[in-house]
């Protein structure tokens, strides 16, 4: 008895070598996306140049009051948030903190100013910074006129924060804060101290003098 031939036909051999060069291309193309993807990812960076850093003591308040300023700017190019300023290793909470993140350049490029103490808010426990021009005085607002030549030119116009102060690749902040009373002394003027300022794992301390001003 004869045996059948299938008239099943098998997938050519032409057939198979352009299936297996196709997925092949398929699979290379995504793992080369895959990478790039992954390179551009880990090439973006989180960095913060902070600049003028400040701490002013009073001179003659014997509960200690002190306040400090820095300018910050994202130098990285990803969104950050600056989370975190410590005074001689004391984090400062976000409800002592003045932050103004519309500066123009002239404004951020000013000296930080200090216009002198005032027994009124902002501020708890102790004189806070007085307003100068045209600064209105508000438990939630800390103005400060640079220059002194009134609203609109040079003003810092802080509010007091709730929470971390954001800032786009570029963008710069001035931040005033108040440390706890006691932090520094007026025995402390003219010496060397520690603030440090963070947003995530970018940032540094920086050695700052302290400034004592009645």
């Amino acid at each position: 008895m004869k045996t059948k031939l299938s008239k099943k036909r098998a997938i050519s051999t032409v057939l198979t070598t352009v299936i297996i060069l196709v997925s092949s291309v398929v699979l290379g193309s995504g793992v080369v996306l895959y990478g790039t993807s992954l390179f551009q990812g880990n090439t973006q960076t989180e960095a913060i140049q902070a600049s003028d850093v400040k701490v002013w003591v009073h001179a003659t308040d014997p509960t200690g009051v002190a306040w400090g300023a820095a300018s910050v700017r994202n130098t990285g190019d990803k969104v950050i948030s600056v989370n975190q300023i410590s005074v001689r290793g004391t984090d400062i909470p976000f409800g002592q903190w003045y932050a103004d993140t519309t500066m123009t350049s002239s404004e951020y490029q000013q000296a930080l100013n200090h216009t002198g103490w005032v027994n009124a808010l902002p501020g708890t426990n102790g004189p806070a910074i007085s307003k100068l021009g045209a600064c209105v005085g508000d438990a939630n607002y800390l103005c400060i006129d640079q220059d002194s030549w009134g609203a609109g030119t040079n003003v810092i116009s802080a509010d007091v924060s709730t929470g971390p102060v954001s800032l786009d690749p570029g963008q710069t902040a001035v931040i005033y804060f108040k440390a706890y009373n006691g932090t520094f002394t007026s025995l402390d003027t003219g010496i060397q101290s520690n603030v440090s300022i963070y947003a995530g794992k970018a940032g540094a301390p920086y050695s700052i003098v302290v400034a004592g001003l009645s």
